[in-house]
Order: structure tokens, then C-alpha cells, then sequence
């Protein structure tokens, strides 16, 4: 299943939704899971992103729709890269 490296900023409207909830981070999680998305890892980073998702999905499509259904909300923006497993980079050479 391919990979995708997914960083997200929070808009002050999603500061303050973790802030009063934050179970609000493993809910929306679950909701990704509903998308077609699998969240494989996840953090909280310091610096311009807020946080730092990798993610599995079946295809770009399905990370288009989960990127513009998460967006629509307001509460965060993102940014998405695909990524390439090392070894299949290389081949690719």
C-alpha cells in the first residue's frame, strides 16, 4: 500500500478544538480509517507543522478526498508527500 508523509498546521479554530478536546486528534484518526486511510504513525512536532502523520492509503485519489475533507473544516491546513520506499528509489535509478 503506498505511503505518504502527511503535515499538518493548526488554524487558531483547531488550537482551541485540541485544546478543549483532545481526543478530538485519535477521533479524527478513526475518521480517516472511514476514508480509506490507514494512520501508521503520528507525532507532535515543535516548529513550523504541528503535526507529522504517515499514512497508508490505496491510491492518490483516496488522499485527495481525505486531504480536502479534513481541509473543508477549517480547523488545520496540509500538506501531503508521497513517499517512496528507499530500496524502490533506487531501482528506479
Amino acid at each position: 500500500m503506498p505511503t505518504y508523509v502527511m503535515l499538518s498546521t493548526l488554524t487558531p479554530e483547531g488550537v482551541q478544538t485540541i485544546k478543549s478536546n483532545p481526543a478530538r486528534i485519535r477521533e479524527v484518526n478513526k475518521e480517516l480509517e472511514q476514508l480509506g486511510v490507514t494512520v501508521k504513525a503520528q507525532w507532535a512536532v515543535l516548529g513550523r507543522y504541528d503535526f507529522v502523520n504517515v499514512i497508508e492509503a490505496p491510491d492518490e485519489k483516496t488522499v485527495a478526498r481525505v486531504s480536502m475533507e479534513l481541509g473543508s473544516r477549517g480547523t488545520a491546513r496540509y500538506e501531503t508527500l508521497s513517499a517512496i520506499p528507499i530500496d524502490d528509489f533506487i531501482a528506479a535509478l
